[in-house]
This record gives structure tokens, sequence and C-alpha cells, in this order.
């Protein structure tokens, strides 16, 4: 019998390899409003723009009111499908699900928005999955445990009888939060296991 019922996945960092189409997204929102392109070697810029919501992200860079909704709106002219050829599935990744996919339920839980489902799509990922929570879906998004919660809801199980690989700290207080434990991926955190590569969230679950 399985310990585990489901396994939840964050999605940048973790399913893909997109620092390189987070950071394109948001130099492009930069050019639109005239303002100077991302330092690459700001590490905390670089944080923030990959693991926070988008609206979250948009305020760390535009904190004056009239600057950020003018922020949101250049966000919402791209188009994410531009972005894609940037994006790399990580090693391994699809041979895990393949293995998985009989023998519990899948779940996303990502601070992404509206592109999700395209992104999905676009790899040929969607039916691996049966509920993808992001951040258009929920009143907090991570770190807030409310988008881990809704997934066990969805499921209807046990905060213990779920995993949630993430790779940021972000996603280790969102799983905290809600109880679920913690599988870092290629990143060190404090998480009941720390994985680099994703067939290794195979043998956590008895």
């Amino acid at each position: 019998m399985e310990k585990y019922k489901a396994v939840i996945y964050d999605c940048d960092g973790v399913m893909f390899d997109s620092f390189d189409a987070n950071l394109a997204f948001y130099d492009r929102i930069m050019t639109m409003l005239d303002r100077p392109v991302l330092d690459r070697q700001d590490t905390e810029h670089m944080r923030v723009l990959h693991t926070y919501a988008n609206r979250d992200v948009l305020a760390h860079f535009f904190p004056e009111p009239a600057a950020f909704e003018k922020a949101v709106a250049c966000a919402g002219r791209i188009d994410y499908r531009d972005l894609v050829p940037f994006m790399r599935i990580e090693e391994g990744f699809v041979d895990t699900l393949d293995a998985l996919k009989p023998r519990l339920d899948l779940a996303i839980c990502t601070n992404r928005s509206t592109s999700m489902d395209m992104v999905l799509d676009t790899f040929g990922l969607t039916n691996y999955f049966g509920c993808v929570m992001t951040a258009s879906q929920v009143a907090f998004p991570k770190p807030h445990p409310e988008p881990l919660l809704r997934v066990l809801e969805y499921y209807r199980i046990r905060p213990e009888e779920a995993l949630f690989v993430g790779d940021s700290d972000v996603d280790r207080q969102a799983a905290a939060a809600a109880g679920v434990p913690f599988v870092a991926y290629k990143a060190d955190l404090d998480a009941l296991a720390r994985i680099d590569r994703h067939g290794e969230v195979l043998g956590l679950l008895r």
C-alpha cells in the first residue's frame, strides 16, 4: 500500500528550467516602460521573479501604484507563447510522471497564473495532472498555504498523504503552513528529502 496518495509539483525550477523565459517576460515589461532590463547578476531580483506570483513580482519592481498598474497592463499584452521556446523540461521528469501516474494522483501548485494550461499543452503534459492550482485561482498565492490546501481539498486527502516537490523557500513555507511533507528539488532547503533527479521521488513513496 502506498504511503502517499498524491505528489504535487511546483512548476518553475522543478518541472521546467524556465529561468530564461521568466527573465525575458519581465525584461519585455521593462522595455515597454522604458526601464533598464534586469541585471542577471542581481540575485535578489532573480529570486523574486522566479518564485513569486506575477502581481507580487510587479509590485516588487514597481512599488508606485501608477507604475504598478502600467506594468500590469503591459504584462497582459505579452503572449507567453513567444516565451515557451526558452523553457526546457527537466531531465527525467516525464519518465517519473509515467511511473507515478498509475500509482497515485498528480497535481501542480504554482505561482504562475494564466500561462500554465498553455505550457502544459505545449509540452504534452496536460493529461498527467488531475488538479492544476495556479495563482489566479486563489486569493493568496504561495507562500500562503491556500493553494496547497485547495489541492488537498480537491483530492479529499490529508496533508500527510501528499508530497510537495518544490525548489524555493516560498514552496517550503507553503508546505510547512499546509502541513504537507516537502521535497526539495536541487535546493538546499529544510525538507523531508532533498533530490537532484526526479526519479528519486519514487523511493520516497513507501
